[in-house]
């Protein structure tokens, strides 16, 4: 359903970000298996851990990244992961930032066409599954408490490793308790039928052109129940819970008008909005 941005305080929200920035947590590099295989034997995948510091099982969320990847110029985890895992750690749950490129030996697949792609969502599907597997048998986490949270492609990774039309996730022993999508491609679930296997919200932009809202709109209405919750931000673009101005992006191919390029940045109302939208919907998810 189209509606305005929901109702929220700027002060609350300010709050709760630089509080979850302050609680950031030192990360550590694991090995995550996948349920993809190389020359025959599981491939795994680098990961960061971002632990919580509350004691016990705790609940832990699956961060996806998009078509650039987890990590910055430098090599360093993304300032937008790096921000969520702060966000999530502060709510006393742990973040696992999950790295789909770099065991295959790409960067980024942006400037990429999509009818070339290497790493499809037949990989991050796969990827996805078995970070859940893994995190179950873990110890500090309580396996019946995952979750999933990605941003454009990997937000379309997250609709792939939800959809209970893919045999591959209907026969998953551990699947997730909610699920959150940020500006998802959802144009080739939508087509192909969306049965999801947990709660799901989409947070997308009215005015984004690289995946525009309306086949999201339109998976939520088609969708068999639990019917997905999503929030359409008027005039918010692709990224739009970034701080980085709107820009231009020429080099993309695979917008919504192929050749013309596509526009990503941050709005400052969904970006908060959003993210009070977020933290609401998870804490009723794994309370």
């Amino acid at each position: 359903m189209r509606h305005p941005a929901p109702r929220w305080s700027w002060l609350l929200c300010l709050a709760l970000w630089l509080l979850a920035g302050a609680a950031l947590q030192a990360q550590t590099v694991i090995d995550v298996p996948s349920l993809d295989t190389a020359d025959g034997h599981p491939l795994w995948l680098k990961a960061h851990w971002f632990a919580a510091p509350a004691a016990g099982n705790r609940p832990t969320i699956v961060l996806l990244h998009g078509c650039g990847g987890p990590h910055n110029r430098q090599g360093q985890v993304s300032e937008r992961m790096r921000d969520y895992a702060a966000l999530l750690n502060a709510e006393g749950w742990h973040a696992l930032v999950l790295d789909s490129f770099s065991p295959r030996g790409v960067r980024q697949i942006c400037t990429q066409k999509i009818e070339i792609r290497a790493i499809t969502q037949v990989q991050r599907r796969l990827d996805t599954l078995g970070a859940l597997q893994w995190l179950a048998a873990q110890p500090g986490v309580d396996g019946t408490r995952l979750a999933l949270l990605g941003w454009s492609n990997g937000g379309s990774a997250v609709l792939a490793a939800t959809n209970l039309r893919h045999r591959v996730v209907a026969a998953a022993t551990v699947q997730p308790r909610a699920a959150v999508a940020f500006y998802p491609g959802c144009e080739t679930e939508q087509k192909r039928g969306y049965r999801p296997s947990t709660a799901l919200l989409m947070q997308v932009g009215a005015a984004d052109d690289w995946t525009p809202a309306a086949p999201c709109e339109a998976l939520a209405s088609e969708a068999a129940p639990p019917q997905p919750q999503i929030d359409v931000y008027p005039g918010a673009h692709h990224g739009f819970d970034s701080a980085a101005p709107v820009r231009h992006w020429a080099e993309v191919p695979n917008g919504a008008q192929p050749g013309a390029g596509v526009h990503l940045g941050g709005q400052p109302e969904a970006r908060f909005a959003s993210r009070e939208v977020l933290l609401h919907f998870l804490r009723a998810a794994l309370h």
